[in-house]
Order: C-alpha cells, then sequence, then structure tokens
C-alpha cells in the first residue's frame, strides 16, 4: 500500500507586510507584479478589481481575441502591436531619469515575458509546430531591439533585449524541445548556435549540454560539426 502523499504547506502572506515591500518597489516592478497578477485571479475577482478603477464596459474582448485565444494568436497580436507602435512610448531624457523606463517599454517587457512563460507551458502539451513558430515570433522581436531600430520600445540610455531579462534558464530547454521536433539537423544545430551567441553567451556551454539531450542522433551530429566549425 502506498504511503499518502503529503502536500506542501502553503506559504502564508502577511497581507500588511506585502503592502510596505511593495512601497519599496520602483514603478517598473509594481507595474510587472500587477502584470502577473491578473493572470492569477478568476473572473468574477478580476472584473470586480477593475470595475473599481476602470470601465468594464470599455475592458469587453473583442471579436477576434474572444474568437481565437491560444498561444499562437496571441503572440501574433503582439508581434502586430509591437511593430506598428502600439508600445512605443518615449519621454524627455535627462540625467535624473536616463534608468527609468516608460510606461509603453515596461508594458512590453511584462507582455513578452508572459508571453514567453505560456510558450514553457504550452511546450508540454501542444503542437510543437505552433509552440516552435511563437517561441521564434518573440526571439525575433527581440533580435529587432538589437538591431537599434528604435519603433517597438522606447530605451532613454543605451538598451538591448538584455533589459527585458529573459529567464533563458527557463525558457530554453522547452524551445529546444519542440525544435528538436520540428527542424531539420542542420536547422536545430544552427538556430541553437545562433541564439545563445546573440542572447546568452554566459550559458551557452551549459545550454549545449541540455540542447544535445533533446536532440535527436542526427541533430546531435549536426551539432557537432557546427561546434567544431565555429572553434576553428
Amino acid at each position: 500500500m502506498n504511503a499518502p502523499v503529503k502536500s506542501r504547506p502553503s506559504i502564508q502572506i502577511d497581507r500588511d507586510k506585502l503592502r510596505a515591500a511593495i512601497r519599496n518597489l520602483s514603478n517598473e516592478y509594481i507595474f510587472y507584479l500587477l502584470s502577473e497578477a491578473i493572470d492569477l485571479l478568476p473572473p468574477a475577482k478580476l472584473y470586480k478589481l477593475a470595475k473599481g478603477y476602470l470601465d468594464p464596459e470599455q475592458l469587453r474582448p473583442d471579436a477576434e481575441s474572444a474568437t481565437d485565444s491560444g498561444l499562437l494568436a496571441d503572440v501574433k497580436r503582439f508581434e502586430k502591436a509591437s511593430r506598428t507602435g502600439g508600445y512605443y512610448e518615449s519621454f524627455d531624457v535627462n540625467g535624473k531619469n536616463s534608468t527609468q523606463k516608460s510606461t509603453g517599454t515596461s508594458a512590453w517587457i511584462a507582455d513578452c515575458l508572459r508571453l514567453l512563460n505560456r510558450c514553457v507551458r504550452d511546450a508540454r502539451k501542444s503542437d510543437p509546430s505552433e509552440v516552435r513558430l511563437a517561441f521564434d515570433i518573440l526571439f525575433g522581436l527581440l533580435d529587432h531591439i538589437d538591431e537599434c531600430l528604435d519603433d517597438v520600445i522606447f530605451f532613454a540610455d543605451e538598451g538591448g533585449s538584455w533589459q527585458v531579462g529573459v529567464d533563458w534558464d527557463n525558457v530554453l530547454p522547452p524551445w529546444f524541445k519542440v525544435l528538436s521536433a520540428t527542424a531539420t539537423p542542420e536547422e536545430y544545430a544552427e538556430r541553437i548556435l545562433e541564439l545563445l551567441s546573440n542572447h546568452y553567451r554566459y550559458g551557452h556551454d551549459k545550454m549545449l549540454v541540455i540542447a544535445r539531450r533533446q536532440a535527436t542522433p542526427a541533430q546531435r551530429q549536426a551539432m557537432a560539426k557546427a561546434e567544431a566549425t565555429c572553434t576553428r
């Protein structure tokens, strides 16, 4: 007879201490906290919270999002909004605000990280080709930011995708999984080496170990060949 599984005790949060701790956060991190809280609230509580500050009638889903709210559709809407200036918001920069982010930039970062987390979750259960495309669209936006094309988000000082704060240790293994299921051996090797070079050189070696484990035999051979070429 199997022993009963003990549930992990939940950590109790003192609400007053939480409110006090939030006061010590920057506006940027309060924004991120609120963005994550929105996903955690059930519909009834979300409505109750929103109506205290906003007009709920203005927050009804439009026809497109109501009929197609899957991961890939949401990522494509995010890409469209990003590339058409939906998040771009600048401000006059001076010595006191050069490290700050505009609300539009903070919103873009929060939405990008939220969608990457959805990709991570969906990689376990959804169509790998769709999840891979969603990953690739988001990675493409990060590449676009690194081209210093000042049209998606605004950085007061020297900016780049590194300021987005992607948790690559969490994001990359699920991406390797869907990439392995959908890519040719050469494409698998090329995409991984390119992304690590562009975005995560610090974790290059440990991520290659994980990528090899996720790969097919043919993909591992292609990786070995590509790595040998890079080190010449």
